[in-house]
């Protein structure tokens, strides 16, 4: 196969010169470039990155950080960071393990602190750990995906908003006696992006005057979850609320299934809400805010590269849009079903 010092002659240029036409990273004639280009396809050349490293002092390898890959919006943030890095011929890294396992410590000792990466992408990183911190200490560009960051430049939707939004619009169709189901306060086993949801919860109830009803039920943030967390809350009729905001939507599709089972009848007798719009939203009608997870790894690549090409750039926090998805899960509470469940439970 050919290297770089073939394609060099046989465009009539110097090897660094060849190189930075090929990588695009330094300043190159277009005429250059082009010839560069065709003597590279010419003689089937594809540039190693030890080579290139070796020419441009980069590895073009960026390092991705994440807690899991088993729930949905990782793996979404996750495809969009490959499919963007791909367009940007960087390859990628991937680091993942549960927040707080041995595994996850080690990461951070001995793999991340050696390994050499043109920059990272943390996805999901809680502020308990100082994980973030220890990330920023390295010195290479960061970008945060998620609520919580620190100053660098990061991508996320307005968590707090979404929650405040979700509950304005279940309190709008009449409902008083609304529960937020998911999450866990402590923020051992949830995201700091899900306690900023609850926190967008609680917000909504106080300006609604309804302080006193604010409920928290805990679960995990998935659907066994949900589906747990709900069949417990809708078992006794006496304390049933008439709508539900859910951390997630995973959570919601776990609250409607138990529903359904109790006998519960959603939206007649439930209103349930989510956050995100799942891939599984519209299957199960669910009434939610959107978020695009892999719109977020995609922009979270050209902070990076933004980042790369200019160190100095004014550090930029982007905050994607989340719409309401109205769909059939909600609807205006039935006062005079309502009346009917009080006198039979009295």
């Amino acid at each position: 196969m050919a290297g770089i010092a073939e394609v060099a002659r046989r465009a009539g240029v110097s090897p660094a010169t060849a190189s930075r036409a090929l990588t695009g990273r330094g300043y190159v004639a277009a005429e250059t470039r082009r010839r560069v280009q065709e003597a590279a396809a010419e003689l089937g050349y594809a540039a190693s990155s030890s080579a290139t490293s070796l020419v441009t002092g980069r590895t073009s390898t960026v390092g991705v950080v994440m807690p899991t890959l088993s729930r949905w919006f990782f793996a979404e943030v996750l495809e969009g960071i490959q499919d963007s890095l791909l367009q940007h011929r960087y390859d990628l890294a991937l680091y993942g393990g549960p927040t707080g396992s041995r595994g996850r410590q080690e990461m951070f000792d001995y793999f991340l602190a050696r390994k050499r990466f043109d920059g990272l992408i943390a996805v999901g990183i809680e502020p308990s750990a100082h994980e973030l911190e220890r990330l920023a200490a390295s010195a290479r560009p960061m970008v945060s995906v998620g609520g919580y960051d620190i100053g660098t430049d990061a991508v996320s939707i307005d968590d707090a908003a979404a929650g405040r939004i979700a509950t304005e619009h279940v309190l709008g169709l009449g409902h008083r006696d609304v529960v937020f189901l998911g999450g866990d306060p402590d923020g051992k086993r949830t995201s700091f992006g899900d306690a900023l949801r609850v926190d967008g919860y609680r917000d909504a109830m106080r300006s609604a005057g309804l302080e006193a009803s604010i409920r928290h039920v805990r679960s995990t943030a998935t659907m066994p979850g949900g589906y747990a967390g709900a069949s417990e809350l809708l078992a006794d009729r006496r304390t049933r609320p008439t709508a539900l905001v859910c951390v997630c939507d995973e959570v919601a599709v776990g609250a409607i299934i138990a529903a359904r089972r109790l006998g519960v009848r959603v939206p007649a007798d439930l209103s349930v809400i989510g956050i995100d719009d799942h891939t599984n939203a519209e299957m199960f009608s669910l009434t939610t805010l959107r978020q695009r997870p892999r719109e977020q790894g995609r922009t979270a690549v050209e902070l990076l590269m933004r980042r790369l090409q200019d160190p100095d750039a004014p550090v930029r926090r982007v905050r994607e849009a989340s719409p309401l998805v109205v769909r059939n899960s909600t609807a205006a509470r039935d006062v005079a079903a309502s009346a009917v469940v009080a006198d039979a439970g009295g």
